[in-house]
Protein backbone atom coordinates (compact mmCIF):
# COMPACT_ATOMS: atom_id res chain seq x y z
CA UNK A 1 0.00 0.00 0.00
CA UNK A 2 2.68 2.36 0.03
CA UNK A 3 3.63 2.02 -3.24
CA UNK A 4 2.53 3.88 -6.02
CA UNK A 5 2.12 3.15 -9.80
CA UNK A 6 4.66 4.03 -12.62
CA UNK A 7 5.21 7.34 -13.73
CA UNK A 8 2.36 8.25 -11.29
CA UNK A 9 3.42 11.39 -9.00
CA UNK A 10 1.83 12.37 -5.85
CA UNK A 11 1.75 15.93 -4.35
CA UNK A 12 5.02 16.24 -3.16
CA UNK A 13 3.90 16.69 0.87
CA UNK A 14 1.99 13.99 0.88
CA UNK A 15 5.25 11.52 -1.25
CA UNK A 16 7.01 12.36 1.63
CA UNK A 17 5.08 11.28 4.40
CA UNK A 18 4.46 8.00 2.82
CA UNK A 19 8.49 7.78 2.53
CA UNK A 20 8.55 8.83 6.08
CA UNK A 21 5.97 5.86 7.56
CA UNK A 22 8.54 3.53 5.34
CA UNK A 23 11.08 4.91 7.54
CA UNK A 24 9.88 4.53 10.51
CA UNK A 25 8.95 0.92 9.55
CA UNK A 26 12.79 -0.44 7.96
CA UNK A 27 14.11 1.47 10.65
CA UNK A 28 11.92 1.31 13.79
CA UNK A 29 9.91 -1.31 13.21
CA UNK A 30 7.03 0.60 14.32
CA UNK A 31 3.74 0.96 11.95
CA UNK A 32 1.66 4.89 12.97
CA UNK A 33 -1.99 5.15 13.21
CA UNK A 34 -2.65 5.69 9.68
CA UNK A 35 -0.65 2.87 8.57
CA UNK A 36 -2.48 0.79 11.26
CA UNK A 37 -5.94 1.70 10.17
CA UNK A 38 -5.00 0.90 6.28
CA UNK A 39 -3.99 -2.25 7.31
CA UNK A 40 -6.82 -3.29 8.85
CA UNK A 41 -9.04 -2.38 6.06
CA UNK A 42 -5.75 -4.19 3.09
CA UNK A 43 -6.20 -7.40 5.06
CA UNK A 44 -10.44 -7.53 5.52
CA UNK A 45 -10.13 -6.74 1.39
CA UNK A 46 -7.47 -9.56 1.02
CA UNK A 47 -10.06 -11.82 2.50
CA UNK A 48 -12.51 -11.27 0.08
CA UNK A 49 -14.62 -8.80 2.52
CA UNK A 50 -15.16 -5.19 1.01
CA UNK A 51 -14.47 -2.11 2.39
CA UNK A 52 -16.68 1.23 2.68
CA UNK A 53 -15.90 4.48 4.35
CA UNK A 54 -17.51 8.01 3.57
CA UNK A 55 -17.54 11.18 5.44
CA UNK A 56 -16.27 14.82 5.24
CA UNK A 57 -12.69 14.54 3.96
CA UNK A 58 -12.41 10.72 4.19
CA UNK A 59 -10.33 10.29 1.39
CA UNK A 60 -7.41 12.51 2.85
CA UNK A 61 -8.40 12.04 6.16
CA UNK A 62 -9.71 14.40 8.44
CA UNK A 63 -7.15 15.86 9.58
CA UNK A 64 -4.71 14.54 6.76
CA UNK A 65 -3.13 11.49 8.08
CA UNK A 66 -5.06 8.64 5.55
CA UNK A 67 -4.58 9.31 2.05
CA UNK A 68 -6.44 6.56 0.96
CA UNK A 69 -6.80 8.04 -2.52
CA UNK A 70 -3.86 10.04 -3.43
CA UNK A 71 -3.60 12.61 -6.46
CA UNK A 72 -1.37 13.07 -9.49
CA UNK A 73 0.25 16.34 -9.02
CA UNK A 74 0.44 17.49 -12.50
CA UNK A 75 -2.69 15.39 -14.29
CA UNK A 76 -4.96 15.16 -10.89
CA UNK A 77 -5.38 11.28 -11.51
CA UNK A 78 -6.30 9.51 -8.68
CA UNK A 79 -5.05 6.31 -7.40
CA UNK A 80 -6.50 4.13 -4.80
CA UNK A 81 -3.77 3.09 -2.94
CA UNK A 82 -5.85 0.09 -1.34
CA UNK A 83 -6.96 -0.78 -5.05
CA UNK A 84 -4.17 -3.82 -5.40
CA UNK A 85 -3.75 -5.25 -2.25
CA UNK A 86 -4.41 -9.01 -3.46
CA UNK A 87 -5.74 -11.07 -6.90
CA UNK A 88 -8.87 -11.86 -5.78
CA UNK A 89 -9.92 -9.09 -2.85
CA UNK A 90 -12.74 -6.74 -1.81
CA UNK A 91 -13.59 -3.44 -3.00
CA UNK A 92 -12.74 -0.53 -1.35
CA UNK A 93 -15.11 2.27 -1.31
CA UNK A 94 -14.07 5.79 -0.48
CA UNK A 95 -16.24 9.03 -0.62
CA UNK A 96 -16.04 12.34 0.22
CA UNK A 97 -19.90 13.28 1.48
CA UNK A 98 -21.73 16.52 2.27
CA UNK A 99 -22.04 18.15 5.13
CA UNK A 100 -25.29 16.37 6.18
CA UNK A 101 -24.55 13.32 8.54
CA UNK A 102 -28.67 12.95 8.88
CA UNK A 103 -28.88 11.32 5.42
CA UNK A 104 -25.10 10.55 4.78
CA UNK A 105 -25.13 8.03 8.06
CA UNK A 106 -28.95 6.72 7.22
CA UNK A 107 -27.56 5.32 3.78
CA UNK A 108 -24.06 3.99 5.52
CA UNK A 109 -26.55 3.01 8.11
CA UNK A 110 -28.90 0.93 5.28
CA UNK A 111 -25.72 0.07 3.50
CA UNK A 112 -24.16 -2.25 6.09
CA UNK A 113 -27.61 -3.74 7.43
CA UNK A 114 -28.06 -4.78 3.56
CA UNK A 115 -24.31 -5.85 3.45
CA UNK A 116 -23.49 -7.21 6.25
CA UNK A 117 -20.50 -8.69 5.37
CA UNK A 118 -19.30 -5.41 4.45
CA UNK A 119 -16.87 -3.30 6.50
CA UNK A 120 -18.88 0.01 6.73
CA UNK A 121 -17.69 3.22 7.99
CA UNK A 122 -18.97 6.75 8.84
CA UNK A 123 -16.43 9.33 10.09
CA UNK A 124 -17.55 12.69 10.99
CA UNK A 125 -15.29 15.25 10.49
CA UNK A 126 -15.53 16.48 14.07
CA UNK A 127 -16.82 14.33 16.63
CA UNK A 128 -20.02 17.14 17.37
CA UNK A 129 -20.61 16.38 13.91
CA UNK A 130 -22.88 13.39 14.97
CA UNK A 131 -25.34 15.61 16.59
CA UNK A 132 -26.81 16.00 13.07
CA UNK A 133 -27.26 12.40 12.64
CA UNK A 134 -28.66 12.27 16.48
CA UNK A 135 -31.96 11.25 15.05
CA UNK A 136 -30.31 7.92 12.83
CA UNK A 137 -28.03 7.46 16.49
CA UNK A 138 -31.16 7.33 18.85
CA UNK A 139 -33.99 5.57 16.46
CA UNK A 140 -32.09 3.37 14.80
CA UNK A 141 -28.47 2.33 15.19
CA UNK A 142 -28.81 2.38 19.77
CA UNK A 143 -31.93 0.29 19.59
CA UNK A 144 -32.66 -1.53 15.84
CA UNK A 145 -31.87 -4.92 17.85
CA UNK A 146 -33.90 -4.58 20.46
CA UNK A 147 -37.04 -3.11 18.73
CA UNK A 148 -37.39 -5.06 15.64
CA UNK A 149 -34.16 -8.01 15.79
CA UNK A 150 -32.29 -6.53 13.33
CA UNK A 151 -28.40 -6.73 13.76
CA UNK A 152 -26.17 -4.11 12.50
CA UNK A 153 -22.47 -3.74 12.14
CA UNK A 154 -21.94 -0.23 10.73
CA UNK A 155 -19.07 2.39 12.47
CA UNK A 156 -18.47 5.70 13.51
CA UNK A 157 -15.75 7.09 13.66
CA UNK A 158 -15.99 10.55 15.99
CA UNK A 159 -12.45 12.39 16.73
CA UNK A 160 -12.92 13.32 20.23
CA UNK A 161 -10.02 15.03 23.04
CA UNK A 162 -9.57 18.19 24.21
CA UNK A 163 -6.79 20.25 22.46
CA UNK A 164 -7.75 23.70 22.98
CA UNK A 165 -10.20 24.00 19.59
CA UNK A 166 -13.07 25.16 21.61
CA UNK A 167 -16.43 23.86 22.67
CA UNK A 168 -17.93 22.88 19.23
CA UNK A 169 -14.87 20.71 18.56
CA UNK A 170 -13.54 18.77 21.31
CA UNK A 171 -16.30 16.89 22.34
CA UNK A 172 -17.71 13.69 20.76
CA UNK A 173 -20.40 13.66 23.48
CA UNK A 174 -19.06 10.08 25.02
CA UNK A 175 -21.38 10.51 27.50
CA UNK A 176 -24.82 10.11 25.41
CA UNK A 177 -23.51 6.93 23.61
CA UNK A 178 -22.90 5.36 26.66
CA UNK A 179 -26.11 6.48 28.16
CA UNK A 180 -27.84 4.18 25.36
CA UNK A 181 -25.61 1.55 26.61
CA UNK A 182 -27.84 -1.75 27.43
CA UNK A 183 -28.24 -5.19 26.11
CA UNK A 184 -25.53 -5.58 24.87
CA UNK A 185 -26.91 -2.84 22.03
CA UNK A 186 -23.69 -1.74 21.00
CA UNK A 187 -19.37 -1.50 21.16
CA UNK A 188 -18.08 1.64 22.50
CA UNK A 189 -13.92 2.08 22.32
CA UNK A 190 -11.15 5.18 22.77
CA UNK A 191 -8.43 3.92 21.13
CA UNK A 192 -5.06 4.56 22.12
CA UNK A 193 -2.69 2.08 19.80
CA UNK A 194 -2.71 1.56 15.74
CA UNK A 195 -2.69 -2.52 16.51
CA UNK A 196 -5.53 -1.79 19.14
CA UNK A 197 -7.53 -0.01 16.37
CA UNK A 198 -6.53 -2.82 13.30
CA UNK A 199 -7.49 -5.21 15.69
CA UNK A 200 -10.69 -3.70 16.66
CA UNK A 201 -11.71 -3.24 12.82
CA UNK A 202 -10.70 -6.63 12.11
CA UNK A 203 -12.77 -7.97 15.35
CA UNK A 204 -15.46 -5.89 14.03
CA UNK A 205 -15.98 -7.67 10.23
CA UNK A 206 -15.01 -11.26 12.36
CA UNK A 207 -17.59 -11.22 14.48
CA UNK A 208 -20.67 -14.33 13.66
CA UNK A 209 -22.79 -11.48 14.76
CA UNK A 210 -23.24 -7.61 14.15
CA UNK A 211 -23.10 -4.89 16.63
CA UNK A 212 -22.38 -1.08 15.90
CA UNK A 213 -18.98 0.35 16.61
CA UNK A 214 -18.62 3.61 18.34
CA UNK A 215 -14.62 4.51 17.85
CA UNK A 216 -13.64 7.77 19.51
CA UNK A 217 -10.93 8.69 17.51
CA UNK A 218 -7.77 10.80 17.70
CA UNK A 219 -6.65 14.22 16.24
CA UNK A 220 -3.20 15.30 17.09
CA UNK A 221 -2.57 11.88 18.38
CA UNK A 222 -2.89 10.80 15.41
CA UNK A 223 0.86 11.43 14.60
CA UNK A 224 1.70 10.51 18.41
CA UNK A 225 5.03 8.26 18.71
CA UNK A 226 2.77 6.94 21.85
CA UNK A 227 0.13 5.82 19.47
CA UNK A 228 2.77 3.31 17.14
CA UNK A 229 3.06 0.49 17.10
CA UNK A 230 5.46 -2.54 16.80
CA UNK A 231 4.89 -4.85 13.89
CA UNK A 232 4.72 -8.21 16.20
CA UNK A 233 1.19 -6.21 17.85
CA UNK A 234 -0.44 -6.54 14.52
CA UNK A 235 0.29 -10.30 14.42
CA UNK A 236 -0.41 -11.32 17.50
CA UNK A 237 -2.97 -10.82 20.49
CA UNK A 238 -5.82 -9.16 19.36
CA UNK A 239 -7.45 -6.46 20.61
CA UNK A 240 -7.30 -5.46 24.35
CA UNK A 241 -9.77 -3.94 26.17
CA UNK A 242 -7.66 -3.00 28.97
CA UNK A 243 -4.07 -1.71 28.71
CA UNK A 244 -2.06 -2.61 31.73
CA UNK A 245 1.07 -0.44 32.06
CA UNK A 246 3.79 -1.82 31.04
CA UNK A 247 6.29 -0.32 32.77
CA UNK A 248 5.41 -1.47 36.33
CA UNK A 249 8.27 -3.51 37.84
CA UNK A 250 6.65 -4.32 41.03
CA UNK A 251 2.91 -4.23 41.05
CA UNK A 252 2.99 -3.75 45.40
CA UNK A 253 5.79 -0.64 45.02
CA UNK A 254 2.45 0.99 43.08
CA UNK A 255 0.14 3.69 45.62
CA UNK A 256 -1.65 5.13 42.94
CA UNK A 257 -3.78 3.72 39.87
CA UNK A 258 -5.03 6.02 37.44
CA UNK A 259 -7.26 4.44 34.99
CA UNK A 260 -8.11 6.49 32.09
CA UNK A 261 -9.46 6.14 27.88
CA UNK A 262 -8.24 7.85 25.25
CA UNK A 263 -6.17 11.09 24.59
CA UNK A 264 -5.51 12.02 28.43
CA UNK A 265 -3.09 9.22 28.51
CA UNK A 266 -0.64 10.85 26.95
CA UNK A 267 -0.71 13.77 28.82
CA UNK A 268 -0.60 11.63 31.65
CA UNK A 269 2.28 9.44 30.86
CA UNK A 270 4.12 12.47 30.15
CA UNK A 271 4.09 14.06 33.75
CA UNK A 272 4.62 10.60 35.12
CA UNK A 273 7.87 10.38 32.97
CA UNK A 274 8.84 14.27 33.59
CA UNK A 275 8.36 13.95 37.44
CA UNK A 276 9.49 10.17 37.72
CA UNK A 277 6.75 8.98 39.52
CA UNK A 278 7.49 4.91 39.49
CA UNK A 279 4.48 4.83 41.99
CA UNK A 280 1.78 5.92 39.77
CA UNK A 281 0.81 2.89 37.38
CA UNK A 282 -1.10 4.41 34.44
CA UNK A 283 -4.16 2.14 33.11
CA UNK A 284 -5.98 2.46 29.69
CA UNK A 285 -9.58 1.40 28.94
CA UNK A 286 -9.93 1.06 25.50
CA UNK A 287 -13.25 -0.63 25.32
CA UNK A 288 -15.96 1.72 27.64
CA UNK A 289 -18.57 -0.75 26.69
CA UNK A 290 -19.35 -3.67 26.85
CA UNK A 291 -17.26 -2.68 30.24
CA UNK A 292 -14.53 -5.22 30.62
CA UNK A 293 -14.85 -5.86 34.58
CA UNK A 294 -12.97 -9.42 34.68
CA UNK A 295 -10.24 -7.09 33.23
CA UNK A 296 -10.49 -4.29 35.37
CA UNK A 297 -11.19 -6.80 38.49
CA UNK A 298 -8.00 -8.31 37.55
CA UNK A 299 -5.92 -5.54 37.52
CA UNK A 300 -7.36 -3.67 40.26
CA UNK A 301 -6.33 -6.92 42.35
CA UNK A 302 -2.75 -6.70 41.34
CA UNK A 303 -2.44 -3.20 42.44
CA UNK A 304 -4.47 -3.98 46.05
CA UNK A 305 -2.73 -1.63 47.15
CA UNK A 306 -3.18 1.36 45.61
CA UNK A 307 -5.76 3.85 45.39
CA UNK A 308 -7.51 4.26 42.13
CA UNK A 309 -8.97 7.47 40.42
CA UNK A 310 -10.75 7.31 37.18
CA UNK A 311 -9.33 10.44 35.57
CA UNK A 312 -11.12 12.23 32.47
CA UNK A 313 -10.37 15.60 30.60
CA UNK A 314 -14.40 16.19 30.05
CA UNK A 315 -16.26 17.83 32.59
CA UNK A 316 -17.62 15.87 35.42
CA UNK A 317 -20.66 15.64 34.16
CA UNK A 318 -19.87 14.23 30.68
CA UNK A 319 -17.56 11.94 29.27
CA UNK A 320 -17.72 8.54 30.81
CA UNK A 321 -17.54 9.33 35.09
CA UNK A 322 -21.12 8.84 34.78
CA UNK A 323 -21.65 5.78 33.24
CA UNK A 324 -18.78 4.20 35.01
CA UNK A 325 -20.31 5.49 38.43
CA UNK A 326 -23.27 3.45 37.54
CA UNK A 327 -21.62 0.69 36.46
CA UNK A 328 -18.16 -0.19 37.91
CA UNK A 329 -19.47 -0.91 41.36
CA UNK A 330 -17.09 -3.75 42.30
CA UNK A 331 -14.25 -1.43 42.48
CA UNK A 332 -13.15 1.56 44.69
CA UNK A 333 -11.88 4.93 42.79
CA UNK A 334 -12.42 8.26 43.27
CA UNK A 335 -13.00 10.90 39.76
CA UNK A 336 -10.59 13.29 38.48
CA UNK A 337 -12.20 15.28 35.68
CA UNK A 338 -13.23 19.30 34.60
CA UNK A 339 -16.23 20.69 36.83
CA UNK A 340 -19.23 19.94 35.75
CA UNK A 341 -20.38 22.48 32.66
CA UNK A 342 -23.23 23.40 30.69
CA UNK A 343 -20.38 23.64 27.33
CA UNK A 344 -18.21 20.93 25.99
CA UNK A 345 -15.04 23.01 26.31
CA UNK A 346 -14.15 26.03 26.81
CA UNK A 347 -13.33 28.23 23.98
CA UNK A 348 -10.52 29.98 25.12
CA UNK A 349 -7.10 28.62 24.17
CA UNK A 350 -5.06 30.05 27.99
CA UNK A 351 -8.76 28.82 29.97
CA UNK A 352 -8.06 25.43 28.31
CA UNK A 353 -4.27 24.90 28.90
CA UNK A 354 -4.93 25.82 32.78
CA UNK A 355 -7.71 23.39 33.05
CA UNK A 356 -6.07 20.84 31.56
CA UNK A 357 -2.89 21.27 33.82
CA UNK A 358 -4.91 21.43 37.13
CA UNK A 359 -6.30 17.80 35.88
CA UNK A 360 -2.88 16.79 35.85
CA UNK A 361 -1.51 18.52 38.98
CA UNK A 362 -4.77 16.88 40.42
CA UNK A 363 -3.68 13.51 39.44
CA UNK A 364 -0.22 13.33 40.86
CA UNK A 365 -1.10 15.16 44.08
CA UNK A 366 -4.19 13.86 45.06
Amino acid sequence: IMKVPEGFRPLRKVEKILHDKVKLYEIDGKLDWATGELLSYASILQDGRDVRMSGQDVQRGTFSHRHAILRDENTDEFYNRLSHVADKQGHFRIYNSLLSEYAVLGFEYGYSMANPNSLVIWEAQFGDFANGAQTIIDQFISCSEQKWRRMNGVVLQLPHGYEGQGPEHSSARMERFLQMCAELNIVVTNITTAANLFHCFRRQITWPFRKPLINFSPKANLRHPGSYSNLEEFTSGGFQEVIDDRSVKNAASITKVLFCAGKIYFDLLEKKDKDKREEVAIVRLEQLYPLPLKQIEKIYKKYSKAIWYWTQEEPLNMGAASFLRMNLTSINYGVISRPPSAATATGFAKVHAREQEEILKAAFSL
